[in-house]
């Protein structure tokens, strides 16, 4: 059991014969909390990782129960064998999967959403340090659209050991990430923007800037169909039905009739 800030949990597992994906999700039952109770989480790890994640956040009582089950609470230590027992049901599969399939792909995580991407992110790093040539994926870009960072700060430090791991082996466009925090106008980021000449963004530590508000989806469209000519690009997004209705109208009206041109393809899953 890891403890990120803003009362998240990140539960590592492993067990035999346990075999994964990236973006796929399992239901946890933790009967110290309740006998009957499963709940669905979104699988954190990737498939190279020797074990298997969750990212659980405290925001009733049975994530409550499970916190105080896991002895988060105490100050010292916990053996291994106090941990309580978990039952794991999956893992079941999403659209996710698919990512690999493409040479370039467009992430979009909002919110809560954002946690298959951590699965996503890891693997495609782990295949591209093993064997690049092989990886069909050459590019991805990533949104990321939060109200605020706090909840996520664990998936701001994934991508700052991302970025620097990158900027080790010369290869930091690989991922273009944005991070926009939609809970913010500009008149509260001006505070902010005093400091935007430092090297590393004030809220999340990390080099790309963060950005204020939503994205203009038509204008990142427009600009990626410009640098991909005639290719066909993956666009997956996990979040809210609004966003999915507006990205698969643009996945449309960005593509090509020519089947030689440029064609966007529509992935998405709910929560």
């Amino acid at each position: 059991v890891v403890i990120h800030p803003f009362k998240t949990i990140e539960l590592q597992m492993m067990k035999k014969g346990f075999k994964m994906e990236v973006g796929q999700y399992i239901f946890v039952k933790c009967p110290a909390v309740s006998k009957l109770e499963w709940h669905p989480f979104t699988l954190t790890s990737a498939p190279e990782e020797d074990y298997f994640s969750i990212h659980v956040r405290i925001v009733g009582d049975w994530t409550e129960g499970l916190f105080n089950a896991c002895g988060c609470d105490k100050q010292e230590f916990q053996e291994a064998w106090k941990l309580p027992k978990i039952a794991v049901d999956g893992p079941f599969g999403t659209a996710s999967e698919d990512v690999f399939s493409y040479e370039t792909v467009m992430l979009v995580g909002a919110g809560i959403g954002v946690t298959p991407f951590a699965s996503v992110l890891k693997s495609v790093w782990y295949k591209y340090c093993h064997d690049a040539t092989n990886l069909k994926l050459k590019k991805i870009y990533f949104y990321w659209l939060c109200r605020d960072t706090h909840a996520f700060e664990w998936f701001a430090d994934l991508l700052q050991s991302l970025e620097a791991q990158m900027q080790e082996r010369n290869n930091a466009g690989f991922l273009s990430y944005n991070i926009y925090l939609t809970g913010w106008d500009e008149s509260q980021a001006t505070h902010f923007v005093m400091h935007h000449e430092e090297e590393k963004d004030v809220i999340t530590g990390l080099k790309q800037k963060t950005l204020y508000g939503r994205p203009n989806w038509e204008n990142e469209f427009k600009t990626i169909a410009g640098q991909h000519p005639g290719s066909r690009i993956g666009v997956f997004l996990c979040g809210p039905e609004g966003l999915a209705d507006t990205l698969n109208k643009q996945s449309i009206s960005n593509s090509e009739a020519d089947p030689r041109g440029v064609h966007f393809i529509f992935n998405k899953e709910n929560f």
